[in-house]
């Protein structure tokens, strides 16, 4: 099979590997389509700690059973399919209190095993759930992404009758704010640097958009929500809290990035920093909400390319003009 290669170093390959074979667990899928985000623009340049290489990335992936393995129940070849890339031990104190994201042996399909940029991936049965019917391949590629959202949802209080500032409007900063306005929040600003990005803002809710620099006002967001990945905007964010206001971090940042804290801010306005990394337990309901999104994908991916194009895809995915870029590998 074709498969993408990176080897953390900048170095971007297809090459041909041996097709996968099932365990007794496992499924194997040829995917239909994948999504590209800010993990994978990290995973490329060897900028993210969990990455494993060489590997083949892909991780928000949907596409379609080939071969099944002994022990597996409930799947057949020909069934369309979504995958939860998490795959958690399901035993340590972080699994059994549901936080299968900070299992220490946490092993992320396309950061730390090989990924979905393939003709064909072996994946756990157990993370695999079968999609609606209905749903295109586009749309079940975009559930990961969602799932973020929804867990990131569970970390904070409800978001109803709050003024909410989103960081980026990429894909999870889209689906923030369609989420955001579908709660009842009394208004969601956005801050992005691309104007195709902004337009997007407004079609999935956002009351009032800016380039960065042009918003005014400080302290006057109850909650903020960071997902653009760059520490400038987390060093913003911390400004533009009003008293007993959230972060909420989203954004991949650089391990190897820092940014000033004053930590009398924290005590003398009653701010609250929370994290939110990944999708935890959230993908099943992601699979249900996402049947219920009329039109996403059409709305939201703006640029396709065939596998041997992973490269310029992750170039398109860098440029102001991408709202979400996805991979066909099966072209």
């Amino acid at each position: 099979m074709r498969a993408v290669v990176l080897d953390g170093r900048g170095s971007v390959e297809v090459r041909q590997r041996p097709d996968p074979e099932p365990g007794p667990c496992d499924l194997v899928i040829a995917p239909a389509v994948v999504g590209i985000c800010g993990t994978d623009l990290h995973l490329a340049v060897g900028d993210y700690p969990t990455g494993r290489f060489p590997v083949v990335p892909g991780h928000e992936f949907a596409g379609t059973v080939v071969a099944v393995g002994s022990a597996v129940q409930g799947f057949a070849a020909g069934d369309r399919v979504c995958v939860d890339p998490n795959v958690s031990c399901g035993m340590c104190e972080q699994c059994r209190a549901g936080a299968v994201n900070l299992c220490p042996d946490l092993v992320p399909i396309g950061v730390g095993v090989d990924g979905a940029c393939a003709e064909l991936v072996r994946v756990p049965a157990k993370v695999t759930y079968h999609l609606p019917d209905g749903l295109d391949f586009a749309t079940g590629a975009l559930i990961e992404p969602l799932a973020c959202v929804l867990h990131a949802a569970s970390r904070i209080r409800p978001v109803k009758d709050q003024r909410v500032l989103v960081y980026g409007a990429g894909s999870i900063g889209l689906l923030a704010v369609a989420y955001a306005r579908a709660q009842g929040a009394r208004t969601v600003d956005v801050i992005e640097p691309s104007p195709v990005r902004r337009g997007a803002a407004v079609e999935f809710g956002a009351n009032v958009v800016h380039a960065p620099g042009e918003r005014p006002g400080q302290h006057d967001a109850d909650l903020v929500i960071e997902a653009s990945g760059h520490p400038s905007a987390v060093a913003d964010a911390l400004d533009r809290l009003a008293n007993r206001g959230t972060l909420l971090q989203m954004g991949v940042v650089s391990p190897e990035s820092s940014i000033d804290l004053f930590p009398y801010d924290l005590f003398d306005r009653e701010l609250s920093l929370i994290g939110s990394q990944s999708l935890a337990t959230a993908y099943p309901d992601a699979v249900e909400t996402v049947a219920h999104l009329p039109r996403l994908s059409e709305r939201m991916v703006t640029h396709t390319f065939g596998l041997e194009g992973y490269a310029a895809a992750l170039d398109a995915a860098r440029a102001d003009a991408a709202r979400k870029v996805h991979l066909l590998p099966q072209q």
